[in-house]
């Protein structure tokens, strides 16, 4: 007998899709910020954490603005081409929105930025499906930095566990992860008992632009090949 339509269940909680007029709102916010600060700057993101990337973005709010989000919204501001870009030479900045970026407008000084991006470090724990960095090996025997409530879930995770008077023991050596090896959901859970961070949320520059001049920084590219891309 065919399923009644009229059992489905409906999902009351609708969230409204993001429209023109939010997309106008960020062209906008960023064509207002074209002309308040002195430098643009492409930046490209590693292991990115939002938490993390909030801070920073708080720790230079009164000197800079950052933004994330589309790629296209953010080329469209800037202008994609030398007939319609908003300032001269930012169709090249806008060539250079792709993949996993951002673009940070300052009042700092070049040297200050270069700085500030290049010692930017946060270590993290790292996701399922990324790659381990390193071999991490538990040996046989009593696992004491865990209490005994936590011996099903360690064999849920496929730990050959078992209790000992009360003590977790390990009853063969176990791997947890090998070295460039995808993290499975069971290695990061473990691996964050364990507290082996393993993630670096990293910022790196890809371009500079002023009134003044333009420079990359990424290797391997020079203004030609921004031109032609």
């Amino acid at each position: 007998m065919p399923k009644s339509k009229r059992n489905r269940p409906v999902t009351l909680s609708k969230t409204k899709k993001k429209g023109r007029e939010h997309k106008e709102s960020i062209v906008n916010s960023i064509r207002d910020a074209v002309e308040k600060y002195n430098s643009i700057y492409v930046f490209s993101f590693e292991n990115m954490r939002n938490l993390k990337f909030k801070e920073f973005r708080e720790q230079h709010k009164l000197t800079s603005r950052f933004f994330l989000g589309s790629n296209k919204v953010m080329q469209v501001s800037l202008g994609r081409s030398a007939a319609d870009e908003i300032r001269p030479g930012l169709h090249k900045v806008s060539k250079l929105v792709c993949g996993d970026s951002g673009l940070f407008l300052t009042n700092l000084s070049r040297e200050e930025v270069e700085r500030l991006f290049n010692e930017y470090e946060e270590y993290d724990f790292a996701r399922t499906g990324t790659s381990a960095t390193q071999t991490v090996e538990l040996k046989e025997g009593p696992l004491e930095q865990f209490t005994h409530e936590m011996e099903p879930f360690l064999r849920k995770q496929g730990m050959p566990v078992r209790l000992n008077k009360g003590v977790i023991e390990l009853v063969s050596n176990f791997v947890v992860c090998e070295e460039g090896k995808p993290l499975s959901p069971e290695s990061s859970r473990i691996l964050r008992l364990l507290g082996t961070k393993m993630a670096t949320f990293r910022l790196h520059l890809i371009c500079r632009w002023s009134p003044e001049d333009f420079e990359l920084y990424r290797e391997g590219l020079d203004e030609s090949d921004v031109e032609s891309a």
